[in-house]
């Protein structure tokens, strides 16, 4: 159980729910690790945590410490750590086969894709398995490009696709930008952050809790730079079934389109909600628009699911269901195999064609105890009742989070849908700077003191990311909520002292 470790006004009055798991003790070297891990691999927290065991929600440090997690290792552990459906699917594979490689048939490979595209509109029904959601999207360009014959693939700013090469150019987050040449053929375009952009209203955003933003106006002009035909102050005044701020973003969209590609594009590319830019949502039927407007320049549209799918979303399967719209290529990892490395590409059999002209290989992707871990995965998500739960609990979650919003003025936005969650810190609401990364930092190590671990995200690293793994209860989320209002407390008891 957690001891309170610092003294305070506010003391925590939750209590961590009990879990019936205990963990082994071991200790290792931090200086092996700065010896002969790659610094490029940083860690988190002033102290690294030194994660020993995993149990559904839950981990465990070295010293037996128990932390809710509610990151899930960056959106990945989708149906819980160690979840005993999928380890005893995995464990009995690997007494019976682990690599064959596709030279070769084997059982669970034409079992998991027939599982999988089942769960995917028509005409996506052809898979090719990768290993991580940068090679899955690598991939997604390669075969846009090749199907098309054209190049450049628009992408929106703040969105990020992978850290290869090829991928780089699609990420567009300032500090996964290197000083050498990659990534060709990749303009960005506006994102329409009905938060943070030049637009956005009180009903743009499929969310259950809407931004209650202000309008930024200087001589009675919404005012950005690089913006395009700005009109009027927008205070969301719109009727039903009409979004002026869509509209605006929209106009942004076609600038891209007149302005920086060719009559000809290979196509676009997006998340349904942006995950490392801080769960970052769209006006309602803005992909919709704008994938009409690139089939329109004979492009296709990429959905990158690696973060929304496989049900975290609550109300659909698919991120790009709750859009109303069926892209030509789908990407996906992270959750499809709850931490083992493992990503698909879905698409068309006529866009799948253009890659069987020539060998395309992958030594990997496909194996047969990836195969099975996938299939354990999906069986775990329906079983489980684990969509359901994402939407009663994130929808919980997100309500409740929108109180503390009203109450703290640094609490600038809370947005997200189901168990993708953001919470937007800002130095004050009507200026809607990103609060300093120094003071998220001391909110963020303090939630992890009181045993709760949340990510971070943004262009600014001023977003806490709420993605944990989907079996999250009700009173989990108790104390989750509780612990963040201790530590907004304790913040504003640093800001008062000083």
């Amino acid at each position: 159980m957690w001891q309170q470790s610092r003294k305070s006004s506010f003391p925590l009055r939750a209590k961590m729910p009990p879990c019936d798991f205990s963990p082994g003790n071991y200790e290792v070297s931090r200086s092996i690790r700065k010896q002969n891990v790659s610094p490029s691999l940083t860690t988190y927290y002033k102290k690294p945590l030194l994660l020993h065991q995993g149990h559904m929600q839950w981990l465990f440090d070295y010293e037996g410490k128990r932390y809710l997690d509610l990151f899930a290792g960056i959106v990945t552990v989708s149906v819980g750590h160690c979840h005993p459906k999928v380890t005893a699917a995995a464990q009995k594979q690997l007494g019976r086969l682990w690599h064959t490689t596709n030279i070769y048939m084997h059982p669970s490979i034409q079992e998991y894709a027939e599982k999988l595209t089942a769960l995917l509109p028509d005409p996506l029904k052809v898979v090719y398995l990768t290993n991580s959601g940068s090679e899955a999207n690598d991939l997604a360009m390669f075969m846009a490009r090749l199907y098309t014959r054209n190049f450049d693939i628009i992408c929106f700013r703040g969105g990020y696709h992978g850290g290869s090469p090829y991928t780089q150019g699609l990420t567009s987050i300032g500090s996964y930008k290197h000083g050498v040449a990659n990534g060709f053929g990749c303009p960005t375009t506006m994102l329409p952050d009905v938060f943070r952009g030049p637009w956005g209203g009180s009903h743009c955003r499929d969310s259950p809790v809407q931004t209650v933003r202000k309008c930024r106006c200087s001589g009675g002009l919404l005012m950005a730079r690089n913006v395009v035909a700005i009109s009027t102050p927008f205070l969301c005044s719109c009727h039903t079934g009409h979004c002026h701020a869509n509209n605006q973003y929209i106009e942004q969209f076609k600038d891209t389109l007149n302005t920086c590609v060719p009559k000809g594009i290979a196509g676009f590319i997006a998340e349904p909600i942006q995950g490392v830019n801080g769960a970052v949502q769209y006006p309602k039927s803005f992909l919709k628009e704008a994938f009409q407007l690139v089939r329109e320049r004979g492009g296709v549209c990429i959905v990158d699911e690696v973060q929304t799918g496989f049900g975290r979303t609550g109300s659909h399967f698919w991120g790009f269901q709750t859009h109303d719209i069926v892209p030509d290529i789908v990407t996906m990892a992270k959750g499809i195999g709850n931490g083992f490395p493992m990503a698909a590409v879905v698409t068309t059999r006529e866009i799948a064609n253009s890659l069987a002209q020539n060998l395309h290989f992958n030594t990997f992707g496909g194996n047969p105890v990836a195969c099975v871990v996938g299939s354990a995965v999906l069986d775990a998500i329906l079983e489980d009742g684990l969509q359901k739960n994402s939407e009663e609990v994130g929808t919980y979650m997100l309500f409740e989070l929108a109180k503390a919003r009203d109450k703290f003025e640094i609490v600038g936005d809370v947005r997200g849908k189901g168990l993708m969650i953001g919470i937007e810190m800002v130095k004050d609401k009507d200026g809607r700077q990103p609060l300093p990364i120094e003071e998220i930092g001391q909110i963020w190590e303090d939630c992890k003191d009181m045993g709760v671990l949340i990510g971070k995200g943004g262009i600014y690293g001023q977003t806490f990311r709420i993605k944990p793994p989907m079996c999250i209860t009700k009173k989990d989320a108790d104390f989750a909520l509780e612990v963040f209002h201790a530590a907004l407390m304790r913040h504003m008891e640093r800001k008062a002292a000083t």
